[in-house]
């Protein structure tokens, strides 16, 4: 019976937990078509934060081809974090996507930090071309 009711409250106390730190973006906004893999500097797309770690004061992004990894793409430098956790389109400039060979997985990690000490990651993943 103990086994049961320790079981019944591990169960219960998973259900209670805090919603996880997460990023989204819906497209890749206004950027030029390229499929020659010389990538340009491109305006950011428009990013929403959700559940953002307690006592964060800044993010910063990371954009990555998961089909070349060793690529470098580049990213944002330590951004303030809007109370809605919106940051609108062009809020920053990297090198975006431009796969060589057809369709290509591209992912976004935005790094919470309170202070200097991370206080969460968040990853969004998107194929381009869609």
């Amino acid at each position: 019976m103990r086994i049961f009711t320790g079981i019944f409250l591990l169960c219960l106390s998973a259900g209670t937990a805090s919603a996880e730190f997460s990023l989204r973006f819906d497209s890749w906004g206004d950027i030029p078509f390229c499929n020659n893999g010389n990538p340009k500097s491109v305006n950011s797309p428009a990013f929403v934060l959700t559940d953002i770690p307690a006592g964060t004061t800044t993010v910063q992004f990371y954009f990555r081809n998961l089909n070349t990894p060793a690529a470098n793409r580049g990213g944002s430098k330590r951004l303030a974090v809007p109370a809605d956790g919106r940051f609108p389109a062009g809020t920053f400039k990297y090198r975006g996507p431009c796969p060589i060979n057809g369709v290509n997985t591209y992912e976004w990690k935005v790094t919470a930090r309170n202070g200097n000490r991370v206080s969460g990651n968040a990853k969004a993943r998107r194929d381009y071309p869609e």
